[in-house]
């Protein structure tokens, strides 16, 4: 299976006129999954945590929008057995939280590309946003791709809302600050510079504006080392959404 990054957004992105079908031409491509792992930039605990098995509700994770958006549901099947193969992978000590549903950087994304909610899907936590720790995970749960898993870290190119303030609406020209993270990033991923991205804070323009704090990055680490043998990845999503880019890359 290939690895995934992809920005996932904020409920509302799900309303933009354009990234829906983009999320759903994207999957259509993709080989079915035997089930789905997403490491999200919403979820961070230590030690690596898994969350549910089973069915339960979702996490909504987030305040303020308007009520039809606590009302989506996704009832993916849980994986108990991918589970216990990350388990195995990762090994020292695993937590587990079995009533912590799927948050909105697992199940956005998802509704549009799996809408029938047909594929089991597990959330495991971010442990650190140590680069090279989140990469060394990565490589451990590369072997899941030649069990059919698809590995997707979820969060958002550039991410910093001051940008909402910056922009005028959905479509207004980013900021620069923005607009140069991305175009550095598509860069050293199409060149395969993974220790320029895994060193973004050095070697990036703007990084501190793009990310103030590194959760929404942090993801791509985890797939950059799911993927350590496959080379460039690419861009399959791109533009911006209120000036943060929605830059995604599948790999592999």
């Amino acid at each position: 299976m290939p690895a995934l990054y992809l920005s996932h957004g904020a409920p509302p992105l799900a309303d933009d006129p354009i990234w829906p079908g983009q999320l759903a031409a994207w999957s259509a491509e993709l080989p079915r999954p035997s089930a789905i792992l997403v490491v999200s930039a919403h979820w961070e605990d230590a030690p690596l945590t898994i969350g549910a098995t089973t069915t339960v509700p979702l996490t909504y994770d987030f305040w303020g929008f308007p009520e039809h958006y606590y009302r989506v549901t996704y009832p993916a099947p849980g994986a108990p057995e991918l589970a216990e193969s990350v388990r195995k992978l990762v090994g020292g000590s695993v937590r587990d939280e079995p009533t912590r549903g799927l948050d909105h950087g697992v199940y956005v994304p998802l509704v549009e590309m799996f809408p029938a909610a047909d594929v089991p899907v597990l959330q495991v936590s971010m442990p650190t946003l140590d680069p090279q720790r989140l990469h060394e995970l990565g490589r451990r749960l590369a072997p899941l791709r030649d069990e059919g898993v698809l590995i997707v870290g979820s969060g958002f190119f550039t991410h910093n809302l001051r940008a909402l303030q910056e922009v005028g609406g959905t479509d207004g020209r980013p900021p620069t600050w923005s607009a140069e993270f991305d175009a550095w990033g598509a860069e050293a991923l199409a060149a395969n510079d993974v220790d320029a991205v895994l060193d973004f804070a050095h070697t990036a323009p703007a990084a501190r504006l793009a990310h103030p704090r590194t959760e929404h990055f942090a993801p791509l680490f985890v797939t950059l080392g799911a993927s350590v043998d496959d080379g460039p990845g690419h861009t399959v999503v791109d533009g911006f959404w209120f000036g943060m880019a929605k830059r995604s890359v599948q790999f592999g």
